[in-house]
């Protein structure tokens, strides 16, 4: 079956690319440093490769393209978040796009705008919801297709509840009205700018500190004469800002919970005042326990304790000060904001199994008890915890599945490269 939102996506690149070819000048730039979603790429394809590497620590068996029925570690996951990071800033880009067509030629309808775009089926019929609630707000046509085609590889489908989508309306509604600039498509680009530094900004950050942590990990053990225990890990094995001490009381305490059940994920209460570089040395030593373990089920609890640890330091260390840092250039609008207004359209494609906030929102308990609200458009990715207790919900989803997050993601390509 085709996968429409690579149709959809493939005809909107195609549709916009006749009328920016006059950007060609511009490309200066993009050869001096690479686009958002070159680096997406990048990085798409180094979590790809860190993934095998490690994934075969933990099962011996697993081979370059194959799969393992082993519960997968936190770098399994990792290629499968940044393709969805990256679909959002291929969003991002297709609004830029938009924008800069509909300078020269600004659309003579809200049909004429989404033929542009060249959507077509359920994201079409969705985003033009979203549109037209978005110029009842007072938007003209063209500002009001680039803020929804900005949502077009996301889950749209979660528009579908039409509380979701009249408080995403508004919610886009206000924080264009209070975005810098005048005109209606300056105002949309830096609502589309702050999007996209902000997913590129995070996921250069989380590569940069866990990928390259596992790097320095695998280089280690390659140079690593004699057999790699966990001990050995935790004695030998050092990352910048990690305490040896710390290491070894996170991995302890792990050895001996990683079977409770609920698993135990307040890190912030188990390890106060830990340095949270610690953890990732932690979590090395128990996926290298989880290679020994005497059950599948052992080895299942020690992935799962390991993985939690290395999410802890993602979400909070890297991730949290790009999506509300102590300042906003002033030609950005709150991260926090924009990240809000997308939270119910969020998804993950983690190989075949697909998770999205909405199916996490609807699970869990009516955080206000009104009828009127729908349960996605009451969390903010934005917040912590409202993301980690998402994400868990996401690893115990996949890990009912665990062969299936091997099919790995196609990386992206930017839609003029």
């Amino acid at each position: 079956m085709a996968n429409p939102f690579r149709t959809d996506v493939r005809r909107a690149s195609t549709a916009l690319l006749g009328a920016l070819l006059f950007l060609a000048s511009a490309s200066a730039r993009a050869q001096t440093a690479p686009t958002p979603l070159e680096d997406n790429r990048t990085i798409t394809l180094g979590y790809i490769g860190i993934a095998y590497e490690l994934g075969g620590i933990i099962d011996p068996t697993l081979q370059p393209g194959g799969t393992s029925s082993a519960r997968p570690n936190w770098f399994t996951f990792a290629p499968h978040a940044s393709q969805a990071g990256g679909k959002g800033m291929y969003g991002a880009a297709l609004a830029r796009h938009f924008i800069n067509a509909a300078r020269l030629q600004p659309s003579a309808s809200l049909t004429g705008a989404l033929d542009r775009l060249g959507l077509s089926g359920v994201v079409r019929l969705r985003l033009q919801d979203l549109s037209l609630q978005l110029i009842s707000q007072g938007l003209t046509v063209d500002a009001a297709a680039a803020l929804s085609v900005m949502t077009s590889a996301l889950n749209v489908e979660a528009l579908g509840d039409v509380r979701t989508l009249l408080a995403t309306a508004s919610r886009m509604g206000a924080l264009y009205w209070s975005a810098p600039g005048v005109a209606p498509l300056d105002k949309v680009e830096v609502i589309v700018i702050t999007l996209e530094r902000t997913l590129h900004e995070g996921n250069l950050a989380i590569y940069n500190d866990i990928g390259g942590s596992a790097r320095l990990y695998l280089d280690w053990r390659a140079g690593t004469t004699g057999p790699i225990t966990p001990a050995r890990v935790l004695t030998e094995f050092t990352l910048a800002d990690a305490h040896g001490a710390e290491a070894q009381q996170a991995y302890a305490w792990a050895v001996a919970h990683a079977e409770d059940s609920p698993r135990p994920t307040r890190m912030d209460l188990l390890f106060p005042g830990m340095h949270w570089k610690s953890l990732l040395v932690a979590a090395f030593a128990l996926y290298e326990d989880a290679r020994l373990a005497p059950t599948p089920a052992r080895r299942d609890a020690l992935v799962a304790m390991g993985t939690n640890f290395v999410a802890w330091r993602e979400q909070r260390d890297q991730a949290q000060p790009v999506f509300t840092p102590a300042g906003s250039p002033t030609d950005e609008v709150s991260r926090a904001a924009v990240l809000q207004i997308l939270t119910p359209l969020l998804m993950t494609d983690f190989g075949t199994v697909r998770w999205t906030y909405a199916d996490y929102a609807y699970a869990q308990p009516d955080r206000d008890g009104n009828p009127l609200t729908s349960p996605p458009s009451e969390y903010s990715w934005a917040d912590f915890w409202d993301r980690w207790n998402g994400i868990l919900f996401a690893f115990d989803k996949a890990y009912a599945r665990p062969t299936e997050l091997w099919v790995m993601p196609e990386p992206l390509t930017d839609p003029l490269g």
